[in-house]
């Protein structure tokens, strides 16, 4: 016999009502428009509270494009959310604080940022290192290393030899011819160099010599 009732003491299971979702077209008479109409209502908010989010962001340029990113996911989980049956504009503000909190942690409107990306924010994050221009760690003249730092001809095992040897060969010379040096290094003509400093050309030009005759000795 197959038994019709519950055991004595057995739970019994509830069951929920079926409440459908409401459609989308009784919340907004014409979906497409009012729906960006409301979003755009809203957007001063979600957009202030996107710049205060990355406002410790260095970058200009990158506090726009995560200001972006925040308002894309702010827009894809608003209509998400009226798909659903759900009224997005009363929650604004927790929509805007869960979208920022997103973009921070590398999430993007297409993809998620690689944590195996170096350039990426998750992965400085995770791995606790920061990335600086080579221009601001180097301790050379700033327009040699800016013109170093777009060398593509020289390999980069003689690129790293130089960045190491050329501060302490530098550091013989006194300070006068130090911004000779550089003045030579950094491209000047001599005859520039000389008017700079007060030389005459055939001086500049001896040192020009003196320079390359020393920088030969070091390397060697």
């Amino acid at each position: 016999m197959f038994r019709t009732t519950p055991y004595p003491g057995a739970a019994r299971r509830r069951v929920a009502p079926n409440r459908e979702a409401t459609p989308l077209t009784t919340m907004f008479s014409s979906p497409a428009t009012d729906l960006h109409a409301a979003f755009l209502t809203h957007l001063p908010r979600i957009d202030a509270h996107a710049r205060f989010a990355v406002r410790h962001v260095p970058c200009a340029d990158e506090r726009a494009e995560l200001t972006c990113e925040v308002i894309a996911l702010a827009w894809k989980h608003f209509t998400a959310l009226s798909r659903r049956g759900r009224d997005p504009t009363a929650f604004v503000t927790t929509l805007a604080l869960r979208c920022s909190q997103a973009v921070r942690a590398g999430r993007r409107l297409i993809r998620a940022d690689s944590a195996r990306d170096v350039l990426s924010r998750v992965a400085r994050a995770r791995h606790g290192f920061t990335i600086t221009g080579l221009c601001r760690m180097s301790r050379l003249d700033p327009r040699l290393a800016e013109a170093l730092s777009d060398n593509t001809r020289t390999p980069v095992p003689e690129q790293v030899a130089f960045r190491a040897d050329y501060p302490q060969w530098r550091a013989r010379f006194r300070r006068r011819d130090r911004q000779v040096l550089d003045a030579l290094a950094a491209g000047g003509r001599t005859t520039e160099v000389a008017r700079r400093f007060g030389l005459s050309a055939g001086r500049v030009s001896q040192l020009r010599r003196r320079f390359a005759a020393s920088w030969e000795d070091f390397q060697s």
